[in-house]
């Protein structure tokens, strides 16, 4: 055999063994649509996605003063995180080797072991973290992990035990911008709280008052925490209200609503200036009016849960309650693109606010028949929607184009 010959021989097994594998991986992640038990397409994504996160994990592990949170290294327990860390190496080897040996989807199996495998000669989760600096820039890999792995179990849960659409894919279209979207957000938190907490002190500085902030503190935790919502929620709806009736804002909000299929995972496409300027709208009344760190640490729990929560693909029966506070069908309607719904159900946590302001919607129907920006014009991927209120039209798609 001549060396041509050799060469082309070695380029068609690497062809098969590293290139092949990487573009099934590829083709997966670009599909939408239901996965079928029984090919082992759902414990091969399973293997997948834990290895993947597992490498992250043992990368925050080598990393820790770039790669997490502050405030959560504090909090949470490195053994917990370890032998977390070790349970999901030792399941996504176990399912993509075991799909490996049965011929079941092996090549994407393979992507899978091979994470594993790199995890684990980067230290496992035997990683020793030593003593680091705990005021340097970071990107809040940690919180990416843990909420997304949170997220899923919890929301995708529910999801299925109290569907509000039965047939609904958990990979329904798009799903993969939302999930940059999700990544970005969280990868930029360390950025965004920098910039809101500058924004804050340098705005809003001269107007705290020491004397009212420990007034407040000394209200009781159950009553102070409904203040502080409440507060939160009537700073959350004029910005709202903002966004949708000053035709520059609406360019950026545009981008949360432009999604078409509601899920737990929707309510992360947004605007990045969308992003931090919320949140300084918000936190600016709770940081003027003091509320205490106990109280805020649970308000941060349950804006975060109704976050995700509102967004899901959930029907539960409310009774009185849903004219009290924000639900997913209270919510679902915000962002339905049914002529009755447009500009209404401003408020995040109290729905009594848009009853008592008049944006409540008014509808014979139960729940609304489509979602999305009327026109459809937003274009799909992470960068575009970014760019999108810079250059972006807000004509109705052609949809022949």
């Amino acid at each position: 055999m001549s060396d041509v010959s050799k060469h082309k021989l070695t380029q068609q097994v690497i062809d098969r063994t590293l290139k092949a594998p990487i573009e099934e991986t590829r083709e997966l992640l670009q599909r939408d649509g239901e996965l079928k038990p029984g090919l082992g397409k759902i414990s091969s994504v399973v293997a997948l996605s834990l290895g993947f996160l597992s490498l992250l994990g043992v990368l925050a592990f080598h990393f820790p003063e770039y790669l997490t949170t502050p405030d959560l290294r504090h909090k949470y327990s490195v053994d917990t995180l370890r032998q977390l860390l070790l349970v999901a190496l030792l399941v996504a080897g176990g399912m993509s080797l075991a799909n490996i040996i049965l011929g079941r989807m092996r090549r994407l199996s393979m992507v899978a072991f091979a994470l594993v495998i790199v995890a684990t000669v980067l230290g496992g989760s035997r990683v020793p973290v030593g003593d680091f600096p705990d005021h340097t820039p970071y990107i809040g890999l940690d919180w990416f992990i843990l909420d997304l792995l949170g997220s899923t179990l919890v929301f995708v849960v529910i999801e299925k035990l109290f569907p509000l659409y039965k047939g609904q894919s958990l990979f329904r279209k798009e799903w993969q911008t939302d999930l940059k979207h999700f990544a970005v957000n969280h990868f930029i938190v360390g950025l965004a709280l920098l910039v809101v907490n500058f924004l804050l002190h340098h705005l809003f500085g001269w107007l705290v008052r020491s004397d009212f902030q420990q007034f407040v503190q000394h209200i009781r935790f159950v009553p102070q925490l409904l203040l502080c919502v409440l507060v939160a929620d009537l700073a959350q709806y004029w910005a709202h209200r903002a966004y949708h009736e000053v035709p520059f804002l609406w360019r950026f909000h545009a981008v949360h609503h432009s999604v078409k299929t509601m899920d737990w995972l929707a309510g992360s496409r947004q605007h990045m200036f969308e992003l931090i300027a919320t949140r300084v709208c918000v936190l600016a009344p709770l940081y003027i009016l003091g509320f205490s760190e106990a109280v805020m640490n649970a308000y941060i729990i349950v804006v975060g849960f109704q976050a995700v929560f509102n967004h899901a693909n959930v029907h539960l029966r409310w009774g009185p309650l849903k004219y009290v506070i924000v639900t997913p069908n209270f919510h679902h309607w915000h962002h339905a693109s049914d002529d009755e719904a447009i500009d209404r159900n401003y408020a995040a946590h109290y729905a009594f606010l848009d009853y008592l302001f008049g944006t409540a919607v008014k509808s014979p129907k139960k729940f609304p028949e489509r979602y999305g920006v009327v026109g459809d014009y937003m274009p799909d991927g992470f960068v575009r929607q970014q760019l999108f209120p810079f250059r972006g039209s807000t004509k109705p798609r052609d949809p022949e184009a």
